[in-house]
C-alpha cells in the first residue's frame, strides 16, 4: 500500500514545472483582456486584491482560521465562474501568464491548499458551480464540484426517502475535493467510500479541453478517484451512483468519561465495531477532553478529564440495533431511550453533532458550522491499540486544551473492495482511521501555535508503535504538510525522497502511469 502522502508530491511537482516566469503586477490588466478574449460566455466575477469584497470572498470558505492572517499568501484573482467556458478561458490565460490554480470548492482543505500557494496564483472558486440533478429512475446525480454533502443529501432527498450517497458527516464539505480523496462517512461498511460510486466525471485538462470518462480514458478516470484530481485538472462535476437506504434509520449518541469507564469500552470498542457486528452498523468514535464541574455537596472544582462519544447509524430499526448490541457490544449499555429513529436525511443533520430535532434545511446553509484554528493529522491502524497505549492518549489529551480523535471505523464493504479498483489503497487489513485534531484561537499568537503544534507532533510521534508501518500510512483528505520533512543539523527540509521511493515501488503503477501521461502530453504540446 502506498502512504496517501505520495499524493502530494505529484501536484507539488507539476506546479513548480509550469511557472516558469515570476508574476509581474504590470500584467494584470493583459491577464483579465486574456480572460474576456478567450471567454465564449460573459466575463466571470473576478476579485483583485484591491477590491472591497476581496477579502470577505476570500475568507467566506476558510474554515482552518490559520490561514486567514495576513502573512498568509493571497492569490493574484479571485475568479468565481458559472459557465464552464469561463474556467477553459482562465486555464488558458493563466498558463500564458505564469499562474498556478488553486480550485476551492468547499474551503475544507487541512492545510489550505485549495487557497493559497507560495507562488503567484489564481483561486477558482467554485460556490457557483453547485448544480445537483438527481435521476432517481437509473439511481444516479450529476453534481458539480462546489456542492457541498450537505446539499447533495438534501437534494437526494427531495426526490426520493429510499436512495442516500455514502459519504462524510460535514455537511459543509465540498464534494469536488471529499470525493476525488476517497471520501468516507458512517455508511462505508456497507457501501464503502464515495469514489467507489463514481460513474462518470468532467474535468478541464491543462489545454483547456473538458473532459468525460470516455474522453479522459479509463487510466486517468481511474486515478481521480481517491488519487485527488488536483495533479491532473480542474474538476467540474461528478456523476456519482445513489444507493439504497431502508426509510427508517437509527442513531444513537452515548458518551462516556473515564470515571464511567471510557478505557475499557474504547478497548472493546476496537474489537466489536470493525469486525464483529452486520455491515449495516457503523459506530464512529470522537474522543475529546470536558470539564466534570463541581461536585454539587462541597462546590470543589473536579477538574477535566477525557470523553469518548460512541456515535451509532443503524440501517435499520431501533428494535435490531439494540438486539445486535445486546449481543455484540452489551458494555456500552445502549437502551431504547438513546436510540431514536428517522429517515436517513435526518440522520446526516444528527451524525453532524446538531442536536436532536435540527430541521434538515441545515443542510443548505453553507456557514452551519463554526470555524476555528486548527492543525490536523492522520493514522490508519491495523490492530488493536492496547489499554496502555490508549492511556497513553488519555495522559497526554488532559495537558492540551482542545484536543480531538475524529474516529472513523472501516470493516465490510470497504475492506472487501480490492485496492485496485480506483486509486484509493486503504482496504484489507484496517480496523480504523484516526483523525487528531488540536484547536486553538487564532488570537493566541504565535507562541501558543507553536506551542499546539508542537503538541499534536509528539502525540504522532508516541503513535508511531500503534498504527500502519511500512509505510506508515495517511488519508489524501487530512492532507498533513508535515509528512515527507526531515530535520537535518536542526533545519526542517522537504525531501521527495520519502514519498518518491515509496510511490515508485508501490504497487501502483497504474497511478504512475496515468500521471505520466498527462505530464508527457503536455510537455510535448510546448
Amino acid at each position: 500500500m502506498v502512504s496517501s502522502s505520495s499524493f502530494v508530491i505529484l501536484s507539488v511537482f507539476i506546479s513548480l514545472f509550469l511557472l516558469t516566469s515570476p508574476w509581474k503586477a504590470s500584467a494584470q490588466e493583459d491577464f483579465l483582456q486574456c480572460l474576456a478574449s478567450h471567454s465564449n460566455q460573459s466575463m466571470p466575477q473576478v476579485y483583485v486584491p484591491k477590491s472591497p469584497s476581496f477579502l470577505s470572498v476570500l475568507q467566506s470558505s476558510i474554515y482552518n482560521l490559520r490561514f486567514t492572517s495576513p502573512a498568509t499568501p493571497k492569490p493574484q484573482f479571485i475568479i468565481t465562474p458559472n459557465h464552464e467556458s469561463q474556467i477553459q478561458a482562465l486555464v488558458v490565460c493563466s498558463k500564458k501568464h505564469g499562474l498556478k490554480i488553486t480550485t476551492r470548492s468547499g474551503g475544507h482543505d487541512f492545510e489550505g491548499l485549495s487557497y493559497r500557494a507560495n507562488v503567484p496564483f489564481v483561486l477558482i472558486d467554485l460556490v457557483n458551480f453547485r448544480t445537483i440533478d438527481v435521476n432517481i429512475k437509473d439511481n444516479s446525480a450529476w453534481v458539480q464540484a462546489g456542492a457541498t454533502l450537505g446539499e447533495v443529501y438534501y437534494r437526494i432527498a427531495e426526490k426520493s426517502p429510499v436512495h442516500g450517497f455514502p459519504a462524510g458527516a460535514c455537511p459543509t464539505v465540498g464534494v469536488g475535493g471529499h470525493i476525488s480523496g476517497g471520501g468516507f462517512g458512517l455508511m462505508v461498511r456497507k457501501f464503502g467510500m464515495a469514489a467507489d460510486h463514481v460513474l462518470d466525471a468532467r474535468i478541464i485538462n491543462a489545454k483547456g479541453e473538458i473532459l468525460d470518462r470516455k474522453t479522459m480514458g479509463e487510466d486517468l478516470f481511474w486515478a481521480i478517484r481517491g488519487g485527488g484530481v488536483t495533479s491532473f485538472g480542474v474538476l467540474l462535476a461528478w456523476k456519482i451512483r445513489l444507493v439504497p437506504v431502508p426509510p427508517t434509520v437509527t442513531v444513537s449518541v452515548i458518551a462516556k468519561t473515564l470515571q464511567q469507564g471510557a478505557t475499557e469500552l474504547v478497548h472493546k470498542w476496537q474489537s466489536v465495531a470493525s469486525y464483529g457486528v452486520p455491515n449495516e452498523l457503523s459506530i464512529a468514535l470522537h474522543i475529546g477532553v470536558v470539564d466534570t464541574g463541581s461536585n454539587n455537596s462541597t462546590g470543589t472544582q473536579l477538574g477535566r478529564t477525557v470523553q469518548a462519544t460512541f456515535t451509532t447509524l443503524f440501517l435499520g430499526p431501533a428494535t435490531q440495533l439494540l438486539q445486535v448490541m445486546e449481543k455484540k457490544f452489551p458494555e456500552l449499555g445502549m437502551k431504547q431511550e438513546d436510540c431514536k429513529e428517522m429517515r436517513w436525511v435526518e440522520s446526516t443533520v444528527r451524525t453532524s453533532g446538531f442536536p436532536d430535532g435540527t430541521p434538515v434545511d441545515i443542510l443548505l446553509n453553507r456557514s452551519s458550522l463554526p470555524k476555528t484554528t486548527f492543525k490536523a493529522k492522520s493514522d490508519f491502524v491495523t490492530r488493536p491499540i492496547p489499554k496502555v497505549g490508549l492511556e497513553g492518549i488519555w495522559k497526554r489529551f488532559l495537558k492540551e486544551e482542545r484536543p480531538e480523535l475524529v474516529i472513523g471505523v472501516w470493516g465490510g464493504r470497504v475492506n472487501r473492495i480490492s485496492e485496485h479498483k480506483i486509486a484509493f489503497p486503504h482496504r484489507a487489513g484496517n480496523m480504523y482511521l484516526i483523525d487528531y485534531v488540536t484547536n486553538w484561537d487564532e488570537k493566541e499568537g504565535q507562541e501558543a501555535s507553536a506551542r499546539h503544534m508542537s503538541w499534536i507532533r509528539e502525540l504522532y510521534d508516541y503513535m508511531t508503535p500503534y498504527v500502519s508501518k511500512s509505510p506508515r500510512t495517511a488519508f489524501l483528505n487530512y492532507k498533513d504538510l508535515d509528512l515527507g520533512r526531515v530535520k537535518i543539523n536542526g533545519a526542517t527540509f522537504v525531501d521527495p525522497r520519502i514519498w518518491g521511493r515509496m510511490y515508485f515501488k508501490s504497487n501502483f503503477p497504474r497511478l504512475v502511469k496515468a500521471k505520466s501521461n498527462v505530464d508527457l502530453r503536455e510537455f510535448l504540446r510546448w
